[in-house]
């Protein structure tokens, strides 16, 4: 059997193919899995569990072996704040994005929509359907990575203010464009240096040249081969750009561990991104004597997920971090950083945030709003 990081395992067992599931191996700091098999009494009560939450809605059995995995290792530390919760009509809201006018959040969630937050009387709203050819019955509800090249599933969300498009890295359709009034997707890109895309992850545009910059977590396994990349330790991860004038992906980075978010500084003289398998950001320069070179500046305790820069020019990081001692436990926290990979502040989320996986953790107007692929709701958190 491989060797799986669990945190790493947890990020991406929901794109597995439906099934039971079977790891066995542990690293040093790890905790084991043997035989990873859930029950058939734990399947109903979890089953029930979240038909309850979303009636109607179709539940793909691989999220209920996270559902499980919560329920075993329960977190122990308490976040210092207060957690609100915006409610959503389908789970998965990962990354979210606020529009010049300080509209939103926007978010994804699994059946492929982007939905906009109206306000608590409204809550949120279709923003756009990837999907304008396929009948919404038949991707309205369903979490199936199998079908994401059909449904989408955006990963990644970043609005270029100046035309106010809304730029998307999704799984299973690549990189993609919606106007500024919604409605259907365009796609604009697939594969870049005779690679197909295979599991586009974080996105971050660039104010002052309309510019797209994109992570592709491998260019070996797609989304719902995902685990394979913690299986094997993949490192065929790319960061990729996009000049809109040019209409071109360009290969910035080769051979990154699981690449899964971008953000660019300030001044727009480099880029972080964030390696979950590895656990590591790196910085890669844009300009000045270094351009276009990388080296790692931060190791972190847990795997990252998405990286967002605040107001301040500081970066937000979304980390799971999973610990042994002195009792099994699971972190969800925000890790600030600076520019050189310092850690200003960390915060730990759960057990108020009640999930198994944080993926984004992104400052707006004093706020930071949580992201996870496996709740129903957008967190809200105002520190004390």
């Amino acid at each position: 059997m491989s060797t799986i990081d669990l945190v790493a395992l947890r990020r991406f067992l929901a794109f597995r193919p439906k099934g039971i599931l079977q790891y066995s191996a542990t690293l040093s700091n790890s905790i084991p899995i043997n035989t990873l098999v859930y029950s058939t009494v734990l399947h109903h009560l979890e089953m029930a569990t979240l038909t309850t939450a979303f009636p109607n809605k179709r539940i793909d059995e691989t999220i209920l072996c996270f559902y499980v995995l919560v329920f075993c290792f329960l977190p122990t530390v308490l976040c210092a704040g207060h957690l609100k919760k915006l409610y959503l009509p389908d789970p998965g809201p990962e990354s979210f994005a606020f529009d010049w006018a300080g509209g939103g959040p926007y978010t994804s969630v699994a059946d492929g929509r982007v939905l906009k937050y109206e306000g608590p009387k409204v809550g949120f709203v279709d923003f756009q359907v990837l999907s304008s050819h396929m009948p919404r019955k038949f991707c309205d509800g369903t979490n199936r990575t199998d079908i994401s090249q059909i449904c989408g599933r955006p990963t990644g969300l970043g609005f270029y203010y100046k035309t106010g498009e809304l730029y998307l890295a999704d799984g299973g359709l690549g990189l993609v464009v919606i106007g500024p009034k919604g409605g259907p997707g365009k796609q604009l890109a697939s594969a870049a240096g005779g690679l197909r895309f295979g599991f586009p992850d974080g996105l971050e545009v660039d104010q002052r040249t309309g510019i797209v910059y994109f992570t592709d977590a491998s260019s070996r396994y797609n989304i719902s081969q995902i685990a394979e990349v913690v299986a094997n330790r993949d490192q065929t991860g790319r960061l990729l750009k996009y000049d809109p004038r040019t209409k071109k992906v360009t290969v910035l980075l080769r051979g990154l561990a699981g690449a899964a978010g971008v953000a660019i500084s300030e001044d727009g003289s480099y880029l972080l991104v964030t390696e979950f398998v590895k656990a590591r950001v790196s910085k890669y320069w844009l300009k000045g004597p270094l351009a276009h070179t990388s080296h790692v500046i931060a190791n972190l305790s847990g795997a990252p997920d998405k990286i967002k820069r605040n107001s301040a020019g500081d970066y937000w990081i979304a980390v799971t971090v999973q610990s042994q001692k002195p009792t099994p436990t699971l972190q969800l926290q925000g890790q600030k950083i600076n520019g050189n990979g310092k850690i200003l502040e960390t915060i730990t989320f759960s057990p108020g945030f009640n999930s198994s996986l944080i993926t984004e953790v992104q400052e707006y107007k004093r706020k930071l709003y949580l992201g996870s692929i496996y709740i129903g709701y957008v967190g809200v958190y105002r520190k004390h």
